[in-house]
């Protein structure tokens, strides 16, 4: 459970909570079968302040103003970690015949001229694939940037995180992944984490699906590559053994399994679903299968054996051939071989916007650098959003690159990237920061001094702390952790102290008599590593 000050809010006038129960945390809200193998209905009453707007993860609702008491009723099975709860100054629009937005009131436009007319088309595409929406609403509420991920798929109330508003095509794909969830993990769900793909791989095919009928197979292609591109840089960074790169993975006691949120659980499961698609020949043939297993499965909770069973029973003549078992693609080997994925999609149909990129950046990094006039021709600013990202990726894995080359680059395009939105923006000054690069170091500052996400603070921090820039990022965040919710001015303390033994020396008279210690003696795990930073991850439940 989250309580925000008025002062972590956008519009800084009155307090604000929400929960978030993924993976196993609603034990901490109320007491449950905090596990996603029970399911159960639920009815809630909440009495709040006037002036606060209550809202849940719930099919009805009722307000009786006058004792100020909200009472809410979810009247399908759900599993604990959907029952979710949001409070604060939220006023709402409807932007389609089951939709409506909520947020606070200086964002409330932005979200409709966002969204209105969007989330009627791509539930209406869902439909058309894997059948009736059987929630109701379809609501989004956005909240500040204090949510921990970006997005998360309560059921008839979608949770998102503000931040992700400036990102356009980030935003599409975000709302997109969590309404496929609907069929992907809300209706049908993983009875144990222990096999989180079969909600995220699901729904991250389906999301693809969607994504291909309303915007083009070339857009999915692209938004594809990006994220196939992070999952080999994820790889290379954990090694191809590493027991989390499994779909099956095995739970510790004691391990949360929040733990495994990560994108072998997203674009691998991803992977496999979309091998199991090319196998009927046509994907229209799969999604016929996909209706079924939902109308099967619905409000019940299942295991990977029931999916694979179901698909070899619904298309007998694939059994027959034994696909199961195919030398090098074996189910068993897909589930339980560590590495990366056994096959990959062809993204060929992306071409015309995978290339561009992969031309450029092969002018920037081909020695000797004399191709800067063609690559400076090049307008960024006429680019998708995932075709500067995937650019700027690239260019960050090749990183520290040659003085020259960073040089080059910031004349080129820091003027451009500085208009843009906070995914691209990001990009750009990690690659400052992993360069050195100090005429640009002042923007890392603006940046973060304006930031208060997980998502666009830790994987900087992370980045000045790795290189020489840990003396600056130590001034940052002396000057900006007021505004930071203290979870995360945590993980950065984290972040600040690998290393250090003293402190360096600090100007004292620039921090405030209420600054926390430094977390000196709680050294940082895996999940501040910038090998899984959140950055990478994107992570949507």
């Amino acid at each position: 459970i989250w309580w925000l000050d008025p002062e972590l809010t956008y519009g800084n006038a009155k307090p604000f909570v929400f929960t978030q129960g993924h993976s196993v945390c609603n034990r901490s809200f109320f007491p449950c079968f905090d596990t996603p193998a029970v399911k159960c209905t639920y009815s809630a009453t909440v009495k709040a302040p006037a002036g606060m707007q209550v809202l849940m993860s719930a099919t009805q609702s009722t307000f009786l103003e006058e004792q100020g008491v909200y009472q809410f009723y979810m009247e399908y099975p759900v599993p604990a970690y959907l029952v979710a709860l949001v409070a604060g100054d939220l006023i709402h629009a409807d932007i389609g015949p089951r939709s409506r937005v909520w947020a606070e009131p200086c964002l409330l436009p932005t979200a409709i001229s966002k969204l209105s007319g969007m989330v009627e088309r791509w539930l209406a595409a869902a439909e058309s694939l894997y059948g009736p929406y059987i929630w109701g609403r379809y609501d989004i509420v956005f909240l500040p940037p204090s949510f921990p991920i970006v997005a998360m798929e309560n059921p008839c109330l979608t949770f998102i995180i503000s931040s992700i508003l400036e990102s356009d095509e980030f935003l599409i794909i975000d709302v997109i992944h969590e309404v496929a969830h609907s069929w992907f993990g809300n209706a049908v769900t993983n009875a144990t984490w222990e096999e989180m793909w079969l909600s995220e791989g699901l729904a991250t095919y389906a999301q693809r699906r969607i994504t291909t009928e309303t915007y083009g197979a070339a857009f999915t292609c692209l938004e594809t590559a990006f994220r196939l591109d992070a999952l080999h840089r994820q790889m290379k960074l954990l090694g191809e053994d590493n027991p989390v790169s499994k779909l099956q993975v095995k739970l510790e006691p004691g391990v949360n399994p929040s733990n495994l949120m990560n994108l072998f659980t997203y674009e691998k499961g991803y992977c496999f679903v979309y091998y199991l698609s090319q196998l009927c020949g046509d994907p229209r043939h799969f999604d016929s299968f996909l209706r079924a297993y939902i109308e099967k499965y619905k409000f019940t909770s299942v295991v990977a054996q029931d999916l694979l069973d179901s698909f070899l029973n619904f298309f007998p003549e694939l059994k027959e051939q034994c696909v199961e078992s195919k030398a090098g693609l074996e189910f068993e080997r897909w589930l339980n071989a560590t590495g990366p994925p056994l096959a990959e999609p062809d993204l060929s149909q992306g071409s015309s916007l995978t290339r561009p990129v992969e031309m450029l950046f092969k002018l920037w990094t081909t020695e000797p650098l004399d191709s800067v006039a063609a690559a400076s021709s090049v307008d960024l600013t006429k680019w998708r959003t995932f075709q500067t990202v995937l650019f700027l990726d690239r260019l960050l894995d090749g990183s520290p690159l040659p003085h020259e080359v960073i040089k080059k680059l910031s004349e080129c395009y820091s003027s451009q990237l500085d208009s843009m939105n906070a995914e691209i923006r990001i990009r750009w000054l990690q690659i400052v920061v992993r360069n050195d690069y100090y005429p640009d170091l002042y923007k890392v500052r603006r940046f973060l001094e304006n930031q208060m996400s997980r998502m666009y603070t830790i994987p900087l921090y992370e980045d000045l702390c790795t290189g020489t820039l840990k003396s600056f990022a130590l001034e940052i965040f002396y000057q900006t952790q007021n505004q930071l919710h203290p979870n995360l001015r945590k993980t950065i303390q984290q972040i600040l102290s690998q290393g250090l033994n003293p402190l360096p020396a600090i100007d004292t008279t620039a921090v405030t008599t209420d600054t926390p210690a430094m977390v000196l003696e709680d050294k940082v795990s895996e999940a501040t590593n910038g090998a899984i930073s959140l950055r990478d991850v994107n992570v949507s439940a």
